[in-house]
């Protein structure tokens, strides 16, 4: 096995060399980092750090040039330098960096905010008195705002005015903001013991601050790991994720925003234009977001270099973050029809948006399959194909995590399918338990927003007005997933919450159905929808029928036979959507769920 190289460097400069090459522009940020952040009180403390020779954390940078990553660069936040290439780039250690540049370097007062995140200006200070004595440190570094005046009592007391050099003297308070500008630092020393005419302890003290304070600045060294310029991008951004102080971690999306804007291309605003097209196509792609999005189009792009080249299909992170910029631009347009052509065939499968739709995940491979079908999209026994596939996905619960390589088989295994292949590996692995009905107890499971979806699709009429789902009242949000036997019905009754609670007992049902429904036995309420809402008793039989309830087990208010009857219906659906036999309907375990077998 060949001997793996290094990707990185160390180096230990100094805290002054670093600022300065920060103001030259010769260090900068990449595009992807975000603002800076700080509040004044971590300010502070860094500055404490510093002035006692505390470390305060390696930084993360990277050279420019070569062959590797190129990415967008920006100054640090005060810098004016007007150099537009820099030399390194500052992966990790923004906020330590930028917070330290203004408050030594910058002349002006520095932009932050108080514990409560309101804005403030402040300039910092070093308390030179308690500098030398056991105060803690951070005590000793002082934040006053910008007219460098402290106050109380709503404005009205000063307690400590700094506006003037000679107050600063008086007051024995050292501008941090010169520290690293020797002639600046030198007038301020002779100001400051002119002021108490040369007096020899004043000198001393100030000697003294000098070579036990000012010199912890200037002999202040910070460890740097430096990527060498041709670290591969993976490797950029998993470093990164690894060492990120922050706390927040780099998105794919932002890696490749930067890298593109180093070619000028604005995949951020690209992507929001895109992403208005898809709110305005259909509720059901509010959820596809920035990662979904372009793992999508690698996947297209990944497939089409498939059929060019004979290559792999793969859309993982690394080929993500491969994806050069021509080919984002040659499978966008084709992704977004895609996604329209989702949005179509999931409105026909019932689901209206993504508090009904079983995986968001699956609407990576959906649009890809569909972009690629182009005009084949229409074709009835197509149309069935894609149906078959997708149920097996949802009921087999295959999208749950880890999916990427489900991905890459189902975009080759779903077009070699339609062309007279085998079977998709997806349809294969899918199998649904018998007993698994009754664990789905709420919609954080795939399987249970799909088997409603199915309910649905099989043209369930609201009990009391027999409007279909897809109707208005649907996309008012005055639909959603009701018990059948009622909750409180069922506790009063002391049945097992294990089968009342389940999915075989709960249907899709209009809020002002529901409420009629109350907490009464289902032979109470068939009773008042008949005689107090004037529902004719043989449509009312159908309402229930289209829900695959035996209108009979209701009326007589026969729980367990409906859960048997209701459980079976709803497995012969599972199969007509899946394609496929569910097994176990007669075994042991089953029949001791349920109490009898579902065959």
């Amino acid at each position: 096995m060949p001997a793996i190289s290094n990707t990185f460097g160390t180096e230990e400069p100094l805290l002054s060399d670093l600022l300065r090459m920060i103001e030259d522009g010769i260090i900068q940020l990449p595009d992807f980092q975000r603002g800076w952040v700080w509040d004044d009180t971590r300010i502070r403390a860094l500055i404490a750090s510093v002035s006692q020779g505390y470390p305060v954390g390696a930084l993360m940078s990277m050279e420019t040039g070569g062959d590797g990553v190129r990415f967008s660069p920006r100054p640090f936040e005060g810098v004016t330098s007007d150099r537009r290439e820099p030399d390194i780039l500052m992966l990790d250690g923004q906020q330590r960096m930028t917070s330290l540049f203004l408050a030594l370097k910058q002349k002006e007062a520095v932009p932050t905010c108080d514990d409560r995140k309101n804005p403030m200006k402040c300039f910092y200070y070093l308390n030179m008195e308690a500098c030398m004595s056991a105060v803690d440190r951070v005590d000793a570094i002082v934040s006053v705002p910008e007219n460098k005046k402290l106050t109380s009592d709503f404005g009205r007391v000063i307690e400590l005015d700094l506006s003037e050099e000679t107050k600063e003297y008086a007051e024995g308070m050292f501008p941090l903001n010169i520290i690293f500008d020797a002639e600046l630092t030198s007038l301020w020393q002779m100001g400051y013991q002119e002021y108490f005419n040369f007096a020899p302890e004043r000198t001393r003290f100030y000697l003294k601050f000098q070579s036990e304070i000012i010199i912890s600045f200037m002999r202040y060294k910070i460890p740097v790991i430096k990527l060498l310029k041709n670290t591969p991008k993976e490797a950029v951004c998993q470093v990164f994720e690894n060492v990120n102080t922050g706390g927040v971690s780099l998105t794919v999306f932002e890696l490749l925003t930067a890298t593109y804007a180093a070619e000028d291309f604005c995949l951020r605003q690209n992507w929001e234009q895109r992403k208005k097209i898809l709110q305005k196509i259909d509720p059901v792609l509010n959820g596809v977001d920035e990662t979904s999005y372009l793992t999508a189009i690698t996947l297209l792009a990944s497939y089409r270099k498939h059929l060019e080249k004979g290559a792999a299909v793969s859309c993982k992170r690394k080929d993500v973050l491969n994806l050069d910029l021509e080919e984002y631009k040659a499978c966008a347009d084709g992704l977004l029809e895609g996604l329209r052509k989702s949005a179509k065939f999931l409105y026909s499968q019932k689901i209206f948006d993504t508090w009904n739709l079983p995986y968001q995940t699956q609407l990576v491979p959906l649009p890809v399959i569909c972009a690629y079908l182009g005009n084949r999209f229409d074709e009835h026994q197509i149309r069935q194909k894609i149906s078959r596939w997708y149920w097996c996905g949802v009921l087999g619960e295959l999208y749950g995590s880890a999916n990427e390589t489900r991905y890459a088989l189902d975009i080759q295994n779903f077009m070699q399918w339609v062309d007279g292949g085998s079977e998709p590996v997806t349809i294969r692995d899918a199998n649904f338990n018998p007993v698994r009905l009754l664990s789905l107890q709420t919609r954080n499971s795939a399987a249970y927003k799909g088997i409603m979806s199915l309910i649905m699709s099989a043209g369930c009429k609201d009990f009391m007005s027999g409007d279909s789902a897809q109707q208005t009242n649907y996309f008012d949000d005055r639909i959603d997933i009701h018990h059948i036997f009622p909750a409180n019905y069922c506790k009063q009754k002391n049945l097992s919450a294990t089968l009342w609670n389940s999915v075989v007992n709960k249907t899709p049902l209009s809020a002002r159905t529901n409420r009629i429904l109350g907490g009464k036995a289902p032979s109470n309420y068939l009773d008042r929808l008949v005689s107090a809402h004037c529902v004719d008793s043989s449509a009312l039989d159908d309402h229930l029928r289209s829900h695959l309830i035996t209108p009979e087990n209701l009326k007589s208010d026969n729980f367990g036979m409906f859960i048997v009857e209701r459980a079976k219906a709803l497995l012969d659906l599972i199969e007509e959507a899946m394609g496929k036999k569910v097994s176990g309907r007669d075994a042991e375990e089953t029949v001791r769920a349920f109490g009898a077998a579902l065959t």
